[in-house]
């Protein structure tokens, strides 16, 4: 999932777009899809999708997995919400019911806007933004480092799991329980491994306490998206408003 995200983000058709502008368009779209109501927050989400699917040109098919798989979360703590136990037994609340279609349409909205930004802005890009927003260079580094690390865990869990299958491992249950037990044991040692070679690579190359992050550069933002963009939002607020104006009456 990692790695499909990272090949989007550098391979969408916005990711010369500003990455300051998309950070903005979204943090906005981010506040708005935590305090407005549900028909505002599916409008968003109507909308990330078009400019992820139809601005950002990335397929259909990973957009709406992408977002479909994240709210199998959501699905998971649904028992929680609705159920109501009283007296011994379990029924059904209509507040709770209410409480969770609520909580689905904001978390939906929040997630749609936070794939738009990752989907359409590469990792190196969003260090770029956050050093432009002072952020102390130390925690770029951290991140940077981490999100490398992650790379290497994952390729090696999976060459590992390759060998072990090419063994003869992971038949049947218990060797498959003991199997991934020796795989667990054995990944962290060999990933720590590959990271110290990561390490000695950075020195090799004159590291000096300090990773220098590559120059913020942006093309300008076209008149169409910034039109687009001014439009969508006056139309969301205004139904805000609207919503909240009915809501009072």
């Amino acid at each position: 999932m990692l790695k499909l995200i990272d090949s989007l983000s550098y391979g969408n058709a916005l990711r010369a777009a500003s990455p300051l502008w998309k950070c903005g368009f979204a943090a906005i779209l981010f506040l708005l899809a935590y305090v407005s109501q549900p028909p505002v927050q599916l409008l968003i989400v109507a909308w990330m999708l078009f400019w992820i699917i139809g601005h950002a040109k990335i397929p259909a098919v990973h957009g709406l997995l992408l977002l479909g798989g994240s709210c199998l979360f959501f699905l998971a703590s649904l028992p929680a919400l609705v159920l109501d136990l009283q007296m011994g037994s379990i029924a059904l609340s209509e507040k709770g019911i209410a409480s969770a279609g609520f909580l689905f349409c904001r978390m939906l909205a929040c997630l749609s806007v936070m794939f738009f930004l990752i989907l359409t802005t590469p990792f190196q890009q969003l260090l770029q933004v956050m050093a432009k927003l002072r952020i102390p260079s130390l925690v770029l580094e951290l991140m940077l480092i981490t999100y490398r690390f992650l790379f290497l865990f994952m390729d090696t869990a999976h060459d590992m799991y390759v060998a072990q299958k090419a063994r003869g491992g992971h038949y049947g249950f218990k060797n498959k329980l003991n199997d991934m037990a020796i795989l667990i044991v054995r990944l962290f040692v060999k990933t720590m491994h590959r990271y110290k070679g990561l390490s000695n690579g950075l020195i090799s190359r004159g590291f000096t306490d300090e990773i220098r992050m590559a120059p913020y550069e942006a093309e300008p933002v076209t008149y169409r998206y910034r039109l687009e963009t001014g439009i969508g939002l006056t139309i969301l607020l205004l139904a805000e408003c609207w919503l909240r104006w009915r809501e009072y009456q």
